[in-house]
């Protein structure tokens, strides 16, 4: 074997192994699949998801996160809940431990008459007062049509894959999440 194909495989060999490493442990592309995060994400927007974020510190409130649903699915939420927190909802406002808090994210909706959340508290549909330890509660944000913790309870932090927080495709609406 010549010196330039031995040179050649060294690089090709050392290309492969970055790529592994970078998608094993930093990043990954997700494509968003569903109507469930609109008017943030759309259907087939393409994002990149920070696996090492939440490996150095926790989720925050408002993450947009990437999480096993089960074991053949990912789904893409918002979190809304921390570990501790009380969370309900009443005529469209968010109470966390009681106090309201704003959901600026959902200000480009159109406001109907028919609210965007319903109402509800944790206990009516986790059977929890607050969110347990080690745990996030999470919604979409087009609430009328997600799956969410609504449905599928607590999303632990062991099954949170990382944070959505750069679109990268359509170029046109590529932009980094808040």
């Amino acid at each position: 074997m010549g010196w330039e194909l031995r040179q050649w495989l060294k690089v090709i060999l050392f290309g492969i192994l970055i790529v592994f490493v970078v998608r094993s442990y930093l990043f990954i592309p997700i494509v968003v699949d569903g109507q469930s995060m609109l008017p943030t994400l759309e259907h087939d927007n393409r994002m990149i998801v920070n696996k090492f974020g939440y490996q150095l510190q926790e989720p925050d409130r408002f993450d947009i996160v990437v999480f096993h649903a089960d074991e053949t699915q990912d789904y893409i939420k918002r979190v809304i809940g921390l570990p501790g927190d009380h969370i309900r909802y009443e005529r469209d406002q968010l109470y966390v431990d009681h106090q309201p808090v704003e959901e600026e994210f959902l200000l480009p909706y159109h406001r109907d008459q028919q609210p965007l959340t319903h109402d509800f508290q944790l206990t009516e549909v986790t059977g929890h007062e607050v969110v347990p330890e080690g745990h996030v509660f999470v919604l979409g944000d087009n609430r009328r049509h997600s799956k969410d913790s609504r449905h599928i309870g607590f999303v632990s932090f062991e099954d949170i894959v990382g944070e959505a927080n750069v679109i990268f495709w359509p170029f046109p609406s590529s932009k980094l999440m808040n």
